[in-house]
């Protein structure tokens, strides 16, 4: 089955701070995330969801929390998270550039 958003690429402006570029087929979406807040006195609050993701870190660097542990990542960096595991980011430098893959695709994303 063809997705008729094939090479539809979804940009938003998510805050003064957060933006995103967002590409998704059937079962697999890849989001683009630009934060720069940085650097965060705190991290953002936990959250989680039933999709599974591996997120890249492309720019900048930040303290990922999942669970109960924390992983500090750098330009290169890559972490996964299964579903319904809480996580959360804290931005250490004053750009950070993540790429988000998720499956399945993140309906709520989607508008």
């Amino acid at each position: 089955m063809s997705n008729q958003n094939e090479n539809k690429v979804i940009h938003e402006k998510v805050s003064a701070n957060f933006e995103r570029s967002i590409a998704y087929l059937d079962n697999l979406m890849v989001v683009v995330c630009d934060f720069t807040n940085g650097p965060m006195s705190c991290p953002d609050p936990p959250h989680s969801h039933p999709h599974e993701q591996i997120t890249f870190v492309a720019k900048g660097e930040l303290t990922f929390f999942k669970g109960d542990q924390e992983f500090h990542l750098k330009e290169g960096d890559v972490i996964s998270v299964p579903s319904g595991i809480p996580h959360c980011i804290m931005t250490l430098s004053s750009h950070v550039r993540l790429t988000d893959c998720f499956s399945p695709v993140r309906k709520d994303f989607i508008k």
